[in-house]
């Protein structure tokens, strides 16, 4: 079936709508679904430029043959990576099935970005020592979590007080990638410098509550089934920000959960100041938390459900990157 001149068949007062209501409607319908934040940040994003690529046009005026065009033109004249073009492609398949009610189907002709083969950079333990040190207060904090936990750099920023399980030892991680909930672990050496720390954001806390303030954000629907969770103890912020914000829909004074931002900065130097030449971020920890753990010892399987995996091929990328060489194999020059 032709959908190139779906268009033309639309009834003759069909006005479609502007780009901002349609951003609106996309909006309205990735939080229904509980998609992410950043979610919904990246395909409002895709969808603008699609827009704007295509000279404006309204996206119900135009088709499959014109999806296929803007994803080529991603791969071939901007080159993005194999993972942007597929992010950009399921933005847009979201739009015209769920928003529009026009469903795409298969997009023929497509330039695939290449998705490279390349491994995970990994530091070793003297270099991840090196960097916690090179840290300090509460981002050496997250950063020790990062490593310690195999956290990603969100889970980390969003933990709340009642993720943390200090006696079993352990983190809920909740909502992670792909709106997975899983537990991993809490370091027993990190477990008096976070109650030191929290012991802190408790009285930020009680003076925030005693000034009429005190509030964080929810997820969906929770502040409607308890109405007084905003405010209590549990539900706050391990690392909060440092400032308040006004909250546009209920008027209340809260705090967010410190930027993701302010731990990245702070790795990136940390890498600089720590002399390492290898080119590490946040999430190079958490691949260094896998790597460790295969290297001591623990199964394929542990190291997956650690890390949230869904599929142990995801996992297994890490035993190529093992202090044992290509393959596992012992040069020769070793054994001279």
């Amino acid at each position: 079936m032709d959908h190139s001149n779906r268009a033309s068949r639309l009834p003759a007062r069909y006005e479609p709508p502007s780009l901002k209501a349609l951003l609106n409607r996309m909006e309205a319908e990735l939080k229904v679904r509980h998609r992410s934040p950043k979610t919904i940040e990246a395909y409002t994003r895709w969808v603008t430029r699609y827009v704007e690529f295509n000279q404006r046009k309204s996206p119900a005026k135009l088709g499959p043959r014109d999806a296929a065009l803007f994803l080529s033109h991603l791969a071939t004249a901007e080159r993005v990576s194999a993972s942007t073009q597929n992010q950009a492609l399921a933005g847009l398949l979201f739009l015209y099935s769920e928003v529009l009610g026009m469903p795409l189907g298969h997009l023929e002709g497509i330039a695939h970005a290449k998705r490279p083969k390349s491994l995970p950079i990994v530091l070793s333990q003297g270099e991840v020592t090196r960097l916690l040190d090179a840290m300090e207060g509460m981002n050496r904090l997250m950063g020790s979590l990062l490593y310690g936990g195999g956290l990603r750099l969100m889970e980390c920023v969003q933990l709340r007080v009642k993720d943390l399980d200090f006696d079993a030892k352990q983190m809920l991680i909740r909502r992670g990638k792909g709106r997975k909930d899983r537990v991993t672990l809490l370091p027993t050496c990190l477990v008096a410098p976070l109650k030191e720390h929290l012991a802190k954001v408790a009285d930020q806390h009680r003076r925030d509550v005693a000034k009429g303030s005190g509030f964080v954000a929810l997820p969906d629907a929770l502040r409607i089934k308890y109405p007084n969770a905003a405010r209590e103890w549990p539900w706050q912020w391990v690392f909060p920000a440092s400032r308040h914000y006004i909250d546009e829909q209920t008027g209340e004074m809260r705090r967010h959960h410190v930027h993701e931002t302010v731990l990245q900065k702070a790795v990136h130097q940390a890498i600089r100041q720590a002399g390492l030449t290898k080119p590490a971020s946040c999430h190079t920890l958490r691949h260094s938390f896998a790597t460790h753990l295969l290297q001591a010892g623990y199964d394929i399987r542990t190291i997956q459900k650690l890390l949230g995996h869904s599929d142990v091929r995801t996992t297994m990328i890490y035993t190529h990157v093992v202090d044992r060489g290509p393959l596992g194999v012992k040069s020769p020059l070793d054994t001279l």
